[in-house]
């Protein structure tokens, strides 16, 4: 196997730099000259901090246009930790995309392009784009997104510098797919305990006794060019959140008052999305939390995808009915993905009977009557809450 390439000179013809001179890369470029870069030695395997320095750019946007390459099918990922790519034979293809005009040069007019109505993500021999690998190790099976994978879909958002906001029910899938999407991403985990040094940094007692300002998440991710998910957003205070806003507008900086007043600039690649589950005891999507996100994109349980993965289909059914009940107001709860697939591990563990039981036994107070009936008339047998029975 040949060794990590750490360091090269640019394949003969690239161009230079896309952050020299000022201008701002057009649309696919990076992807291009990264592709030039990985089809000039087919053998070779480069780390995302390699390419980086190569081409004078963040490892964050770098490390997102290799993952968009890999999900076309243009690249392929080697390794995780550290991530490593090379060549596949559509590489080449990839790296045919003009790089624009040098620098300085006047732009001449692009004739406009249809939107495609497939995604060239990726896809099986059936034409269905592949399950995406989360950095946790379990996959994700990308749906449909304007005419686009959905994991597609954001990645394009993210090079357009477009912030997106995924909301519906816990449960559904909208972290997965953000992990799918962003294979940089860092996370914070919202609740109303959430300060503004959860985020930003604050002065932190070391071994020695003494205190040093460690960095939130929020600097790490604007230094980097990472991707920073906002799990549960809403949950957090206006107030903690209005330190994030100065970094999604035009200025895409902030002032750390707690540490000398410095200044941090986000570097290309950074880019923000956020989780909000209505309904949520204590979730207010604000005005001024909304108007940051340009997309907001409702995400509900994929329950054909529950069928696919063999999860009891009497399950199935039962679940597809409570959404239909909840989405027309007469319910507050049905189970989501997450729930079926618990439901498929407990029955594989304890049985059928118990996973309806536990099923029952999940659902809101005020729903599980209308759980427990619509389950009993699904069976054919009497299903009550799980419990504890007489002493054996």
């Amino acid at each position: 196997m040949p060794p990590p390439v750490t360091a090269a000179k640019p394949p003969t013809g690239a161009a230079g730099p896309l952050t020299g001179a000022g201008r701002k890369a057009r649309p696919g470029e990076l992807r291009a000259r990264i592709a030039q870069v990985l089809v000039a030695n087919t053998s070779a395997r480069f780390t995302v901090t390699a390419l980086a320095n190569q081409l004078g750019h963040s490892g964050g946007a770098v490390g997102n246009a290799c993952e968009t390459l890999v999900a076309r099918g243009q690249a392929e990922r080697v390794s995780t930790n550290p991530r490593m790519y090379r060549a596949t034979s559509a590489t080449a293809a990839a790296a045919q995309r003009p790089a624009g005009p040098p620098p300085g040069a006047a732009s001449a007019p692009q004739p406009s392009r249809p939107v495609p109505t497939r995604a060239p993500a990726r896809s099986s021999s059936l034409g269905r784009p592949l399950p995406v690998t989360r950095p946790n190790g379990q996959t994700y099976h990308p749906r449909a997104l304007a005419e686009l994978p959905d994991v597609e879909a954001l990645r394009r958002l993210r090079e357009a510098g477009v912030p997106v906001l995924l909301y519906g029910p816990p449960g559904t899938g909208k972290t997965s797919l953000i992990e799918a999407a962003f294979p940089d991403l860092i996370t914070v985990a919202g609740d109303g305990d959430t300060t503004v040094g959860d985020l930003i940094g604050e002065y932190t007692q070391d071994e020695h006794g003494g205190y040093a300002f460690v960095h939130g998440p929020l600097i790490t991710a604007m230094r980097e060019g990472r991707a920073l998910l906002l799990d549960d957003a809403t949950l957090i205070s206006p107030k903690v959140l209005a330190a994030l806003y100065p970094a999604m507008d035009g200025r895409r900086q902030i002032q750390v008052k707690a540490h000398k007043g410095e200044t941090i600039t986000a570097a290309d690649g950074f880019y923000v999305v956020a989780g909000h589950n209505p309904g949520v005891h204590g979730a207010v999507l604000t005005e001024a939390l909304a108007s940051r996100f340009s997309v907001q994109v409702q995400v509900g349980s994929d329950y054909d995808l529950a069928a696919s993965l063999k999860i009891d289909r009497t399950a199935v059914r039962i679940a597809r009915r409570l959404a239909k009940l909840q989405e027309a107001g007469d319910i507050g709860w049905a189970p989501q993905l997450r729930e079926l697939i618990a439901f498929q591990k407990i029955a594989d563990v304890l049985g059928v009977d118990a996973a309806f039981a536990n099923l029952v036994g999940i659902a809101p107070l005020e729903d599980r009557d209308t759980v427990a009936e619509i389950v009993t008339r699904a069976t054919g047998r009497a299903v009550n809450a799980l419990a504890l029975g007489r002493q054996l």
